[in-house]
């Protein structure tokens, strides 16, 4: 069974994030979305919340599991028997970083990352952007699935 997982903290899933799960869906057998659980940083949804949300995104895939995982990412992947990891990279900027990321996982377990150039839709496109537009009442209807929408205008509207 051909295994890869696609981490990252997911404060909301966006179009992007989807576009590049449901490209590894059809290269993987099984795809792992590992929720990152930072202690540190108070995100919009809850951990639960963001896993139930890309649970409900990536239903009409089938092979999509969706996890939290706390620590070294390698250590997820070695507990699952995981030996890829998929990154979507918007820009070059991305390249630099990830590309550190992957040396080190690779040294530490010898975890190899996948890079899936993403969709130049989505090319700018981050949780973090969809948010601040979304908190000044911008339209985020076209960067995030209609699940997602509907919880972001909830949230915003009690915060």
């Amino acid at each position: 069974m051909r295994r890869a997982v696609c981490p990252g903290s997911f404060d909301p899933i966006t179009n992007g994030h989807l576009d590049i799960i449901s490209r590894a869906s059809r290269l993987y057998d099984e795809v792992y979305v590992a929720v990152m659980i930072n202690q540190a940083k108070k995100g919009l949804f809850e951990i639960e919340e963001r896993i139930d949300l890309i649970r409900r995104v990536t239903a009409e895939y089938g092979n999509v599991r969706v996890e939290a995982f706390h620590g070294l990412l390698v250590d997820f992947c070695k507990q699952r028997d995981i030996p890829a990891i998929v990154k979507g990279l918007r820009a070059v900027s991305d390249f630099d970083y990830e590309l550190q990321m992957a040396q080190m996982n690779n040294g530490l377990s010898g975890v190899e990352t996948l890079f899936i150039p993403t969709n130049p839709t989505y090319s700018f496109l981050s949780s973090s952007l969809v948010k601040e537009v979304a908190t000044w009442g911008g339209d985020v209807s076209h960067l995030v699935p209609a699940e997602v929408l509907d919880e972001l205008t909830e949230r915003l509207r009690k915060d």
